[in-house]
């Protein structure tokens, strides 16, 4: 089995060091004629809320990379690349560092990856793009706090890989830990994606006035965050069993199941698409 490691904070946080140091020692325990390798393809710098993005590829003849050095982990082959962690993914699965991987690995983020703030999230990101190409993906994400202990996390990761591995090609899973040490969680359950955002309210204006600014005139606008941020905030009217609600604010790591892009064929939907396409016929002869 071969391991793709991305992140969106940066090669040099403790997140991505403390996952591979967990996978390393998980690979070194491969049992008898199983090959566990690791390969870490991540961003020169942080791209947190770059989601799926690739940034400017049309214009660029090529992406500056070079060969890092994983504080506690030297001796996996890492590199850092100057590209958001989707397009880390992209180039890791099309053969830029090696054979295509069986598994993308991405995180352990600073901060969990709730709620609509999956949509942001380039930990998410790079994983859902992964599962485009068929290579399945787990994002792993931790409630933001000072010292967070990720080893919990990376210990629950380990965990899940090996369903993970024997799950449809394309499968992505997203888990959220909470800041707990390990002895200390409830337990794991399964969330579903609540309705919580990272912005709830954007002012500019903060003093309450109906002022316009002028032409050429600059303001700052006053963002008010909902409940998906990184330490979690009032999920206190979100269900019990969403991936924020009763769930991670109360203890358990959630583990979820994503989808990235694909038809809506629902019947309602498709015949919403008949129609908008009737229409536009009829617009166009009309023009004509």
């Amino acid at each position: 089995m071969r391991i793709l490691v991305t992140n969106d904070d940066g090669f040099e946080a403790r997140g991505i060091c403390v996952l591979v140091k967990a996978l390393a020692d998980w690979a070194d325990q491969a049992p008898t004629g199983e090959t566990r390798e690791l390969i870490v393809v991540a961003p020169n710098k942080n791209h947190s809320g770059a989601a799926t993005a690739v940034g400017e590829v049309f214009n660029r003849d090529g992406i500056e990379y070079h060969r890092v050095a994983l504080t506690g982990v030297e001796h996996v082959e890492a590199y850092a690349l100057d590209a958001p962690p989707a397009l880390c993914a992209i180039v890791g699965c099309r053969g830029a560092f090696g054979p295509r991987p069986d598994l993308i690995v991405s995180g352990i983020n600073a901060g969990i990856n709730v709620g609509n703030s999956v949509l942001h999230s380039g930990t998410i990101g790079a994983v859902l793009t992964g599962s485009q190409i068929g290579v399945s993906g787990l994002a792993v994400s931790m409630q933001a706090i000072k010292h967070a202990p990720y080893e919990t996390a990376a210990h629950l990761a380990i965990g899940v890989l090996e369903d993970l591995s024997n799950a449809p090609v394309g499968t992505v899973f997203s888990l959220n830990v909470p800041a707990l040490a390990f002895e200390e969680l409830k337990g794991i359950r399964h969330g579903r994606v609540a309705t919580a955002g990272i912005i709830k309210e954007a002012m500019h204006n903060p003093d309450g006035s109906d002022r316009v600014l002028k032409v050429g005139e600059k303001g700052k606008l006053e963002l008010r965050l909902g409940a998906a941020v990184p330490a979690l905030g009032d999920v206190s009217t979100e269900s019990s069993d969403t991936d924020d609600g009763a769930l991670v604010a109360n203890g358990y790591a959630t583990l979820t199941a994503l989808r990235t892009v694909h038809d809506d064929t629902e019947p309602a939907s498709e015949a919403m698409v008949r129609a908008a396409i009737s229409a536009t016929e009829q617009h166009i002869t009309g023009i004509s």
